[in-house]
């Protein structure tokens, strides 16, 4: 059990472990009641050495961290790493590149959809992890030490995992699917946080571009009053109040306190000029000003079956492939392949060649799906 609170012992671990073939990564957390994480621990292990850094002790500067975290030829391992990453981005400042995602990796492999890390500890480490630990108050100090000894498990096993996993890609000869796939995971713009796109999060059946303005505006608003109060965003509003009050456009404290779910505390407090300023600007843009939205598929007669089709193509293909169906197209990408859209993933790459051209054949009547010793056929039609 290693955790280290002081200066001088974060400086000389992560030295030493910069020396290391590759470096396994985790964190531990808070944020339900916060907009921004709260960084409690970071957990490192390297071919020789593991600890958990603790992130809230006093006086504790992180930059050893993050330039290990940026070093170019350092390959960083991490697990389902996307809510690390965006730490790391925004408190540090550096994206932990060349990287490795053992989730990422076990999907292609064919472990599963989201595989969880202990599934793969068990496979991959034959070791056991209780994870009832993982809801713990982690700002909590001092810390157990049964917590340190959990939290240095995600990194310890994670050295197995990542040679396991490795092992099977030099073999299935898919380690560029991987590299493709982390390329979301590597791009500074899946982290940023842009207050003006916060509307696009939003669940909304209306195309209408005036009421969109409307809640690109008050969205906007309220994603800013999130980060500037670091409250979670439906301490601000929820999203059924920020939907109606979009709709009804409020123009004053008395219209807002009828809008659904305001309260009257936001209604009559200091913040209620803020969002009425931006209902106001959003009325006064111009119409081509409104949100870009794409136009609407539609679903053309007779799609839905095609869909259905096309969906028990993919779970055939992906079981035979040994690669996760989510992986390869999700439900809105098999509705655009039924309808005729051109610009997706699976017409291109690998997806193309285990599912896409498949499909597109499967959709002209050149390929037939029966049934054969209780499995799906792909059949060609002649």
């Amino acid at each position: 059990m290693t955790l280290i609170d002081r200066q001088a012992d974060l400086d000389i671990f992560c030295t030493e472990v910069a020396a290391s073939d590759f470096i396994t990564v985790d964190t531990e957390f808070m944020r339900d009641a916060t907009y921004w994480s709260r960084l409690c621990l970071i957990q490192i292990a390297g071919a020789d050495r593991a600890a958990a850094v603790d992130a809230l002790a006093d006086g504790i500067d992180l930059t050893p961290i993050w330039d290990l975290l940026a070093k170019p030829d350092l390959l960083k391992v991490m697990h389902a790493a996307r809510q690390d990453i965006e730490i790391f981005f925004h408190q540090g400042n550096v994206i932990p590149g060349p990287l490795f995602d053992t989730q990422v990796g076990a999907m292609v492999c064919g472990f599963g959809e989201q595989v969880a890390y202990d599934a793969l500890v068990g496979r991959f480490a034959g070791r056991r992890i209780d994870k009832q630990a993982r809801f713990a108050d982690w700002a909590r100090r001092p810390l157990p030490g049964h917590l340190i000894s959990y939290a240095l498990a995600d990194v310890t096993h994670l050295r197995q995992v990542h040679e396991g996993l490795t092992e099977i890609l030099r073999r299935n000869g898919r380690a560029g699917w991987v590299r493709e796939e982390e390329a979301v995971l590597l791009d500074p713009a899946t982290y940023r946080m842009e207050p003006e796109d916060a509307w696009r999060r939003i669940k909304s059946r209306s195309r209408d571009p005036a009421f969109l303005g409307r809640l690109r505006a008050v969205a906007a608003w309220r994603e800013r009053e999130a980060q500037r109060l670091d409250v979670p965003r439906n301490r601000i509003m929820r999203e059924d109040a920020l939907l109606d009050v979009a709709a009804q456009a409020p123009a004053d404290p008395g219209a807002l306190a009828r809008c659904r779910g305001v309260s009257r505390g936001l209604a009559g407090g200091r913040r209620a000029a803020g969002l009425l300023q931006a209902l106001a600007a959003a009325r006064d843009l111009p119409p081509d000003s409104a949100p870009d939205v794409p136009a609407g598929r539609g679903r053309p007669r007779g799609a839905g079956a095609a869909v259905e089709l096309l969906r028990v193509l993919l779970k055939a293909r992906c079981e035979a492939e040994g690669v996760a169906q989510k992986l390869v197209a999700d439900a809105g990408e098999l509705e655009a392949l039924a309808t005729g859209e051109a610009d997706l993933r699976v017409r291109t790459g690998w997806r193309r060649a285990i599912f896409g051209a498949d499909a597109e054949r499967l959709l002209r009547g050149e390929l037939a799906l029966t049934l054969g010793g209780g499995r799906v056929v792909v059949a060609e039609v002649r």
